[in-house]
């Protein structure tokens, strides 16, 4: 039921291009976009909360909704009102949804949202019209937990968002100097400055699939982020173990990035078009069988356009074993 009215959420957010402007659901690239500029300009602010999901509560939730009681009615009735807590019992919940929640994350862009541009109405001392929420399109920009605001108004656009119970992570905040960061990119004076993480161990043996595929990821963000002599050693640590060529980042196959192209070791008879021996990741789902009921309501909620997988009623949920075999993939 939350999938269902999700569906029809978004859908109404994306049909209106000036609030579509303002939150995101599923793209993180324009609040990258604006904190760069931010980071040049100065002009823009980014803003980070803790604990974001768990501060929505049900009533910010409700007050949003009074002027949609079907919708009001229909959220309220998909939400979970109770948790069992190992070692407190059952507790009532305050909180809209927890982060399994489907509604979670639109439903918190929509409250920051609101609360955002109160906020914004505080710093100019009066009524936001029409007119003068459209000027704000390219200034104000939401995803998930991740803000950017203009800078001038981020006093009273703190002080707001705090008022309504939310926590402003100010260490990861940036509204003054040429720093900005949001959606995981940093930017110093427009210049990306984003760090790369190491995740997990490097891999020691030709079995650790999981360790082989993180670790040629690792390498093409150091290799993509300029980092050559960290992608060299990394190359060397692979070569340990796979013979791996040189693709594009959208080839289905794990290789090596290279700005010089991609690698081609034969031409497809049937297409005619370039294909390299490869290897491709190979995740074993766990088993989990599903029949009358539940299998037809698996079958309403699929989205997208690809069909099932053949075997989408014998296993789902998340990959226990990922392997990785040697196959012929295009390199691009």
């Amino acid at each position: 039921m939350q999938q269902a009215i999700l569906e029809k959420l978004v859908e109404g957010v994306n049909r209106d291009e000036r609030l579509y402007s303002f939150i995101g659901f599923d793209d993180q690239t324009s609040n990258q976009y604006l904190a760069q500029q931010g980071s040049i300009t100065g002009a823009l602010a980014t803003l980070d909360l803790s604990e974001a999901s768990d501060r929505v509560s049900n009533q910010h939730v409700r007050d949003l909704l009074t002027d949609f009681p079907w919708l009001s009615k229909a959220v309220d009735a998909s939400r979970s009102r109770k948790a069992d807590v190992p070692g407190h019992g059952v507790i009532r919940l305050a909180k809209f949804a927890s982060m399994g929640s489907a509604l979670c994350f639109p439903f918190e862009a929509m409250v920051f949202l609101t609360v955002v541009l109160m906020g914004i109405e505080d710093a100019l001392s009066l009524r936001l019209t029409d007119k003068m929420i459209s000027r704000l399109v390219g200034s104000v920009r939401v995803y998930g937990d991740d803000i950017i605001v203009p800078s001038y108004t981020v006093s009273s656009v703190v002080r707001s968002l705090e008022t309504f119970g939310f926590k402003v992570g100010r260490d990861k905040s940036f509204w003054s100097g040429r720093f900005r960061e949001s959606c995981g990119k940093e930017y110093y004076a427009g210049h990306d400055v984003s760090i790369v993480r190491v995740r997990t161990l490097l891999p020691t043996q030709r079995t650790d699939s999981e360790a082989l595929v993180s670790t040629v990821a690792l390498r093409n963000r150091f290799f993509t982020s300029g980092m050559w002599q960290c992608a060299r050693h990394l190359d060397d640590v692979l070569g340990e173990f796979l013979n791996l060529p040189a693709v594009s980042p959208t080839s289905p196959s794990l290789g090596l990035y290279s700005f010089t192209g991609y690698q081609v070791d034969k031409m497809d008879k049937d297409t005619h078009g370039p294909l390299v021996k490869g290897y491709v990741v190979v995740p074993r789902i766990p088993r989990s069988r599903l029949e009358g009921v539940g299998a037809l309501l698996k079958f309403f909620l699929k989205r997208g356009d690809e069909p099932h997988d053949k075997k989408h009623l014998e296993s789902s949920g998340r990959p226990t074993i990922v392997d990785i075999k040697r196959r012929w993939v295009r390199p691009f």
